[in-house]
């Protein structure tokens, strides 16, 4: 069983028992949030399609570790002027564990 889900403006495939790795949302390590945007559920037998969101769908997930994700090196060069410029950029991450799609 799998749904399609919305966090944080993206759109997500959200497996029963799994974790995914999404951009930071607001909660402390352990709570549970709820996510209602739910447009696809897939279950054993039947595929529901929202127009736009399924009515009375709910992704529940457990909030597993806040932190930041894989480091992005940003350089700029402009040949025959000596011009270098390095940034270096963390996204903020969540990892959530998928409780229960219902």
């Amino acid at each position: 069983m799998f749904a399609v889900v919305e966090i944080s403006g993206k759109q997500y495939i959200a497996t029963s028992g799994e974790s995914i790795v999404v951009d930071a949302i607001d909660g402390q390590v352990g709570e549970t949030v709820t996510f209602d945007r739910v447009f696809l559920v897939s279950g054993e037998k039947k595929i529901e399609v929202g127009t736009p969101v399924v009515k009375g769908a709910k992704v529940t997930a457990k909030i597993l570790e806040q932190g930041k994700g894989e480091k992005l090196d940003v350089k700029r060069y402009k040949q025959k002027v000596r011009y270098r410029k390095h940034i270096g950029f963390r996204a903020h991450e969540t990892k959530l564990e998928i409780v229960s799609i219902g």
